[in-house]
């Protein structure tokens, strides 16, 4: 066999493995939540979804892949100045999704880069308008901000911004030192103002205490006075009924048959009884006539001896 049948045969071999591998790489097999884009004589043709394609050898070509999945992508720290002059490092974290193969292929060179990019000076602008102070208090804001100005380019890119999260605002030494200082002497200050109220509450609440405790003594003492007060005139009240009851059966009793007797009877006994008395102490008892004369005694009684 000659030098040039080698050689022939060698290029015929050489053709024919490349057409193997031609046809090998023509049998696609799209995983799932991936989509190929495929260009023929290098103009876009088609977008290959999951499954398995027959592309045609030397004809088409797959010329870009991309992920359908949710990117997450780190946005790298960087200075930023606050309203106020104040230097602070932000980063964060991206997450965004391809919806439009085509767009993500041709419509950019590299969306994540540019995304990044955009994060950054976005983060940037909306910072500058804040003081250092509220970008703190304002995290969720700004990244909602970042998210909207990322959605309304990101059309044109074949991406979706699903949401953007600062991991870290970092400001310097000093004025973190600064801030430290700054919450701890508020921090005692609300210490101090919430001992002074509860002090205060303490001293409202025994001065309540002692005045509820001097107005219970002085209505119980009130009470207990109106009840004796209330006792005593019963009691009066009782007395005079009964004693006015006793007037009158004794005038009812003087009254009937016999009663001016009776009376005579009682007043001459006690006349001579109070007599006895008088003289029983050894004492000498000096009368007037008219004392020991019973019927004169008696004679404003109406009654005869």
């Amino acid at each position: 066999m000659t030098i040039d049948n080698l050689i022939f045969l060698l290029i015929v071999g050489v053709l024919f493995l490349y057409i193997i591998l031609a046809l090998v790489r023509s049998l696609r097999l799209v995983p799932a939540r991936m989509e190929f884009i495929v260009e023929r004589f290098g103009r876009y043709h088609t977008t290959l979804d999951a499954g398995f394609h027959f592309l045609i050898p030397f004809v088409d070509k797959v010329a870009f892949v991309q992920d359908l999945k949710e990117h997450t992508m780190d946005v790298p720290s960087q200075t930023c100045f606050t309203k106020d002059e104040i230097q602070v490092e932000v980063d964060g974290v991206i997450y965004l999704q391809v919806v439009d193969s085509q767009k993500a292929s041709y419509g950019i060179t590299d969306f994540q880069y540019a995304s990044i990019q955009l994060a950054q000076t976005t983060t940037r602008a909306i910072i500058g308008t804040l003081d250092l102070d509220r970008t703190f208090e304002e995290r969720e804001a700004i990244s909602g901000k970042v998210v909207a100005v990322l959605d309304s380019v990101s059309a044109k890119w074949g991406v979706r911004i699903l949401r953007f999260e600062i991991k870290n605002l970092v400001p310097p030494e000093s004025v973190r030192q600064s801030m430290e200082k700054q919450v701890t002497a508020e921090r005692n200050r609300r210490a101090i103002l919430e001992k002074s109220v509860g002090e205060k509450q303490s001293l409202i609440n025994t001065s309540e205490g002692l005045m509820r405790e001097l107005i219970n003594n002085s209505e119980g003492e009130m009470q207990k006075r109106m009840n004796e007060a209330s006792g005593k005139a019963s009691e009066i009240l009782s007395l005079g009924k009964a004693t006015a009851e006793s007037i009158k059966k004794i005038a009812n009793a003087i009254s009937g048959p016999g009663g001016t007797e009776a009376v005579k009877l009682e007043l001459g006994q006690k006349y001579i009884k109070s007599l006895t008395k008088l003289k029983s102490n050894g004492n000498n008892v000096i009368m007037g006539g008219n004392l020991a004369d019973m019927k004169e005694m008696l004679k404003g009684l109406d009654i005869e001896i």
